[in-house]
């Protein structure tokens, strides 16, 4: 540092000097070189963009090459009196004004007086009207004819952060040329750049928060850049630069997605706890939190970070949530949180509602799709008919014992049950919960298939809804299986409510594991008495011997009525 001159901010200080130095803006610098290349030079130019990035310097650059005595490749060459001058603002035949103190007619009457002299050394008199559409309207009114007809020798740049408040009239006598915002990777690598010149050491994560924090404007990103080395010295790290420019730190966001995966409430009130106490806005960190689900979904559809704009040690964290969430998950979230974004806004109580919302957002479950729900129904059906279970005896010999037995009314509800065939091996019905099941020899085929896999169906329901129900499965024992009705036994209240409340969620469970739908009630609480079959012939006549074997099966079994 030149210690004559003082010190100089990093904006101006690498303010670049030539085109091929301007970041971020190759579209427009690239057809002003082919413009003064090719001599196709209008005469008014509009630039528009966000601030700070290098409207007015290319304004600058564009003005030294078309003065300049030694161009090389429509660059200037920064060396000759003309291009020094104009770097110094001391050359009569480059003007730049301020559009926000000289926005009256008068001065616009006197500018357009001055427009009517040839330059003194130069090519071309170069007019910079910076914050143009803060002139007036009747200023503007004033400078159509000057601007539609200037003399040869003058050329007019408007500068603009606002260009609808451009008059149409003055937007359509210039060609417009719209500057981009930089993207965060073209300010980190400029960044080193200006670290590694001043001997900077600063770290990936550092550079990423100062680069979203200038949201695309590379003068912000240098300005943060200086204080954030004025108050860390020549090591910046991260946590330093989070509590003084008192941004919120990423972490916060990963630290809820994973309450929200292992169904965590307790972290919610940790984690606004920690908002409230750093004074972070509680309205930033749903941006952010919106910004955070949309990075994920990113990595859901396409498999990589490159669509992220953070630094390198989150995206790695990102992809590891590529298998744990779906689409339809992710949407659902979004337009969870965007519903109510603006409500935050308005909430008389911020943090309170802020609670709520995560509690909201951590009590999310899992989506399913259709699809995929009737394939698993389909593959649990086909499953548990892939038993091979056969009866010993001939469907014509076991009917007829049947019918048999239903004749001697001492033998109808305690037949001796087939056996059952199961694969190469010869299996007698289980009698392991003989005594504390009551099962009806009919449905002997039911609870048989029941008690194989019942621990299959409670592990899979606490699994689910292990908030709920996870608790009581564990207490659940089978009580007797009567027609589609699963009797159940509990001892604890609260498990009881929770089984009455899911009651559908139980059933559709239960067709999924056992390949039939069965009701789940609380043997002890049930309405009516389970039926034998002689008690539903007296009670319904339509269910009664007909003397035909498979007819009163497909009757009795599916209370069916027979239509002649």
């Amino acid at each position: 540092m030149d210690e004559k001159k003082g010190y100089l901010v990093s904006a101006r200080k690498y303010r670049p000097l030539k085109f091929g130095e301007v970041v971020g803006q190759e579209h427009i610098t690239k057809t002003l070189q082919n413009a003064i290349a090719n001599k196709r030079i209008a005469h008014a130019f509009l630039f528009t963009g966000p601030r700070g990035v290098g409207k007015t310097t290319t304004a600058r650059i564009f003005a030294k090459a078309l003065n300049c005595e030694n161009p090389n490749d429509s660059e200037p060459c920064n060396n000759c009196a003309m291009c020094k001058s104009i770097g110094e603002n001391q050359s009569l035949d480059f003007i730049e004004i301020d559009g926000a103190s000289n926005r009256g007619i008068d001065e616009i009457r006197t500018l357009r007086d001055s427009v009517k002299y040839a330059p003194t050394v130069g090519k071309y008199k170069v007019y910079i009207i910076d914050e143009v559409h803060m002139l007036t309207k009747e200023s503007f009114n004033a400078f159509l004819k000057t601007l539609e007809e200037p003399p040869e020798h003058t050329i007019f740049i408007f500068a603009t952060t606002d260009v609808h408040k451009v008059p149409l009239t003055i937007i359509s006598r210039c060609q417009r040329f719209d500057f981009r915002r930089i993207q965060i990777e073209t300010i980190k690598n400029l960044l080193t750049k200006i670290a590694k010149d001043q001997s900077v050491s600063i770290d990936d994560k550092t550079l990423t928060i100062i680069a979203k924090k200038a949201d695309g404007a590379l003068r912000d990103a240098e300005s943060l850049f200086d204080q954030v080395v004025s108050f860390c010295g020549s090591k910046v790290d991260s946590e330093t630069v989070i509590q003084m420019l008192n941004l919120i730190d990423e972490e916060i966001y990963f630290e809820l997605t994973n309450a929200l995966l292992n169904k965590d409430f307790k972290s919610v009130f940790d984690i606004t706890d920690k908002l409230y106490d750093n004074g972070w806005n509680f309205i930033d960190f749903m941006s952010g939190l919106i910004e955070h689900f949309r990075n994920i979904l990113t990595v859901i559809v396409t498999d990589s970070s490159k669509l992220i704009e953070s630094a390198e040690i989150y995206k790695q964290k990102y992809l590891e949530y590529s298998d744990k969430f779906s689409e339809a998950d992710i949407l659902r979230i979004l337009n969870f949180l965007n519903q109510n974004q603006n409500d935050l806004k308005f909430s008389s109580s911020q943090k309170l509602k802020i609670e709520i919302i995560l509690s909201h957002l951590v009590g999310f479950e899992k989506t399913e799709l259709i699809s995929n729900v009737i394939e698993n129904i389909q593959n649990s059906s086909s499953s548990s008919g892939s038993g091979n279970i056969v009866n010993e005896k001939p469907p014509e010999k076991f009917f007829a014992s049947q019918k048999q037995k239903t004749n001697n009314e001492q033998q109808t509800d305690d037949y001796t049950p087939p056996k059952i065939v199961t694969g190469d091996t010869l299996v007698k019905p289980i009698n392991e919960f003989s005594n504390s099941v009551n099962v009806s020899s009919n449905n002997l085929t039911d609870i048989d298939s029941i008690i194989n896999t019942w621990q299959k169906f409670t592990t899979s329901v606490a699994n689910e809804k292990y908030l709920s129900l996870g608790p009581f499965m564990h207490q659940l024992k089978i009580q007797n299986v009567n027609g589609n009705k699963l009797e159940v036994k509990i001892d604890s209240e609260e498990g009881k409510d929770a089984i009455r409340f899911h009651s559908e969620y139980l059933t559709k469970k239960a067709f999924e594991v056992f390949g039939k739908r069965y009701l789940l009630i609380i043997g002890e609480e049930k309405q009516e008495k389970p039926f034998s079959k002689k008690e539903t012939s007296a009670q319904n006549p339509s269910i009664s011997n007909t003397g035909d074997p498979f007819t009163d099966l497909i009757k009795d079994e599916l209370n069916g009525q027979e239509i002649e």
